[in-house]
């Protein structure tokens, strides 16, 4: 299975395209699950507009492609969406900005629970955060895989993030203890391509990222498209 869940529109303010216009290069590249996860704070007062364009396309191109309506949401106070913002039309949640410092959530299994749908943890070296905190790695990945809250592997490579790549996805991929450790946890993995510019994408480092996985006896997650909100 070749998943990408981590893509941006013109939603976001960082991206630029047409959703159907990612769909169409998706199934261009070979991906069998794909979903679009625009900011929160870029989605706004069109939420209700974003899903049912997503659930649209979805529907349309149901016989080539799964697409998936998902969301990024900051951790940041002053970016977090407020508390009647419900997200539970959405088919996954992904969760950025938890390892740095104007980040004060303490607890990622409570805060999860709020948003009811599927949360993943975007680019976030997990590793790192643990050794920041003083928290056990492996008491801590295990109680993500437990609250069924899953890891992103960001491929991201594309000229808004000037085409550098995650550090912590490359040592992760050649890291064989944090393999093994993962593996005992039990947490999914997901991979997102992280795009934000049609041209740049590139879907080989999906399809090797997902590949690499597999090899490696890791899971990826199995998220199931929500048939209505």
């Amino acid at each position: 299975m070749i998943i990408d869940i981590h893509n941006h529109t013109y939603y976001s303010d960082c991206g630029k395209d047409h959703p159907e216009k990612l769909i169409e290069e998706a199934i261009k590249g070979g991906i069998d699950v794909f979903g679009i996860s625009d900011h929160n704070y870029g989605i706004d007062d069109r939420k209700d507009n974003y899903v049912n364009q997503i659930r649209q396309l979805g529907e349309k191109y149901k016989d080539k492609i799964t697409v998936l309506c998902g969301i990024e949401i900051s951790s940041y106070p002053y970016q977090l969406p407020p508390p009647d913002w419900d997200c539970h039309e959405f088919d996954y949640a992904l969760v950025e900005n938890l390892q740095n410092d104007d980040c004060k959530i303490t607890d990622i299994p409570e805060f999860a629970k709020q948003f009811k749908c599927k949360i993943g943890i975007a680019h976030t070296d997990l590793f790192y955060y643990c050794e920041k905190r003083g928290l056990d790695t492996l008491k801590f990945f295990k109680s993500l895989a437990e609250a069924n809250i899953f890891w992103e592997m960001n491929m991201s490579y594309d000229s808004i993030h000037s085409w550098r790549e995650h550090t912590y996805m490359l040592e992760f991929f050649k890291n064989e203890e944090q393999q093994k450790l993962v593996r005992e946890s039990g947490i999914k993995l997901s991979v997102g391509f992280d795009g934000h510019r049609i041209e740049d994408y590139d879907p080989r480092r999906i399809h090797y990222a997902c590949k690499r996985i597999e090899e490696l006896g890791l899971k990826l997650v199995d998220i199931k498209q929500k048939t209505s909100g």
